[in-house]
C-alpha cells in the first residue's frame, strides 16, 4: 500500500514581535522563502520534482496576502513550473498543509511536496485579517446571540472549567522555560534550525523565569466588560502563562516510501494518522481534546503507545485542561519544551511542533508521537507520526 513519509523538516529561529524582534524587519516572504530553500538544500531534492507547495498563513493580508505560498515558493528559488497554495485552519494552519500534502501522497495525486508555513506577527498583526467586527456575518451571530469572545476570554472559561489555579498556569508555564532552555543548552534543536540573518536561537525562552515571577503579572484580558459577561471568573491568564507573539517559518518534506527508495533519500518518520475536528466555538481551544481521541482510534493506537506529544501551548489552561481529560504523561509533553516559551508564530506552529517532534522522538529512540494543535473558532488538527 502507498504510505506517505517526512524526509526532513526545518524551521527558522521564532523571533520576537515588534518592537526589537531580530527578525521584524524580514518580509515574510523572504522568511518563508528560507525555511523552503533550507529544506530543498538539506535534503538534495530535485526542486523541479516538487509537485505542489501547501503553505499556512493566518493573516493572509497585506504582506502575506495573495497566496504568499507562491511567492515565497518562488523567492526560494524553486523552478516557475512549481505551484503553490496557502491554507488557513488558523494557528492548525501549516499542520493542516502537512495532513493536504500526505493525503496528497496517499491518494496518488502527488509524488513530492512541500509542506510550510509563516507568520510574521511584526508586519501583520494578529487579528488583522478580521479587523471588520461584522467579518462573522448575521447567521453566525444569530446562532451564538449572546456572542462570542477572543481566545484569551476562551482560555480563562477553561481555567475556570477545569478549575485551574493561577499557580498552575504559572508552574506550567515556568517548567515550558525551563525546559526549552535545556534544550538549547544541550544542543537539541541543533538539527531543527536553519539559522537566519545572524540569528541562530529562539528569543522567547526566558531561562530565568520563575513562578514567582510570573506571579507578579497582571491578567492580561481582564476587564469590566468581561467581568459582566462572566461574573465568575478569576481572571488568570497573563502574558506569562500565554504564548507570545512572534515571527517564524517552517518546512517539511513530504513523499512515499516508493519515491524515497527511487530517489536515494532516507526518510525520518511515516504519517500514521490524521484528524481534524470542531469543538464549541465560546470555548473554542478545547478542540485538542476530542481530536486526540479521533487520531488514536483511527490509527489503532491507545495514548499508552504515545512515546512524545506535541500540544501547541497558546495557553498554559489549554494545554492543562488537555491532560485533565486524556491522562496523559506530562514528562511526555513538550519535551523540548512549547510555544509559552518557544514562541508561536501561528502559521508555522504546526511545522514547528513537527520539527521538534521529530527530533524529540529520535533523541528518546520513541516510536509514535501525536501532535495536536488548537485553533480559532473551534477547531483542532491532530497527527500521529512513527520514527523510522
Amino acid at each position: 500500500m502507498r504510505d506517505a513519509v517526512i524526509v526532513d523538516a526545518v524551521r527558522t529561529p521564532v523571533g520576537k514581535g515588534k518592537p526589537g524582534g531580530a527578525l521584524a524587519g524580514i518580509h515574510p516572504v523572504d522568511l518563508h522563502a528560507h525555511a523552503i530553500r533550507a529544506l530543498v538544500e538539506r535534503t538534495g531534492i530535485d526542486p523541479a520534482l516538487i509537485d505542489d507547495v501547501i503553505s499556512g498563513a493566518v493573516g493572509q493580508i497585506g504582506e502575506q496576502s495573495s497566496n504568499t505560498a507562491r511567492w515565497a515558493a518562488l523567492a526560494a528559488g524553486l523552478p516557475e513550473s512549481v505551484p503553490a497554495v496557502t491554507v488557513d485552519r488558523q494557528c492548525g494552519s501549516s499542520q493542516q498543509a502537512i495532513h493536504f500534502a500526505a493525503q496528497g501522497v496517499l491518494a496518488g495525486a502527488y509524488d513530492i511536496v512541500i509542506a510550510s508555513g509563516v507568520e510574521s506577527m511584526s508586519h501583520v498583526p494578529i487579528g488583522s485579517q478580521a479587523a471588520d467586527k461584522d467579518f462573522l456575518g448575521s447567521a453566525v451571530a444569530a446562532r451564538y446571540p449572546e456572542g462570542l469572545v477572543p481566545q484569551g476570554i476562551s482560555a480563562e472559561l477553561i481555567a475556570a472549567k477545569w478549575h485551574l489555579s493561577r499557580t498552575r498556569l504559572d508552574e506550567f508555564a515556568a517548567e515550558s522555560h525551563r525546559r526549552a532552555a535545556a534544550a538549547w543548552v544541550d544542543g537539541r534543536f541543533g538539527e531543527d534550525v536553519v539559522p537566519l540573518d545572524g540569528v541562530t536561537r529562539d528569543e522567547s525562552v526566558r531561562s530565568s523565569t520563575t513562578v514567582d515571577i510570573l506571579a507578579g503579572l497582571r491578567p492580561a484580558f481582564e476587564s469590566d466588560l468581561w467581568h459582566k459577561r462572566f461574573p465568575h471568573l478569576d481572571f488568570k491568564v497573563t502574558a506569562g502563562n500565554s504564548s507570545p507573539i512572534n515571527d517564524g517559518a517552517s518546512a517539511v518534506l513530504i513523499t512515499s516510501s516508493e519515491t524515497v527508495r527511487r530517489l536515494g533519500l532516507t526518510p525520518r518518520a511515516r504519517l500514521h494518522g490524521f484528524a481534524v475536528v470542531g469543538d464549541d466555538p465560546l470555548y473554542m481551544l478545547t478542540g485538542i481534546i476530542p481530536a486526540t481521541a479521533k487520531v488514536l482510534d483511527r490509527a489503532g493506537l491507545s495514548l499508552s503507545d504515545i512515546d512524545a506529544f506535541e500540544v501547541n501551548e497558546a495557553f498554559a489552561s489549554v494545554v492543562l485542561a488537555w491532560q485533565a481529560e486524556t491522562g496523559a504523561d506530562l514528562s511526555k509533553v513538550n519535551i523540548n519544551g512549547g510555544a509559552i516559551a518557544l514562541g508561536h508564530p501561528l502559521g508555522a506552529s504546526g511545522g514547528r511542533l513537527m520539527t521538534t517532534l521529530l527530533s524529540v522522538l529520535e533523541q528518546r529512540e520513541g516510536r509514535y508521537g501525536l501532535q495536536v494543535m488548537c485553533e480559532a473558532g473551534g477547531l483542532a488538527n491532530a497527527t500521529i507520526i512513527e520514527r523510522l
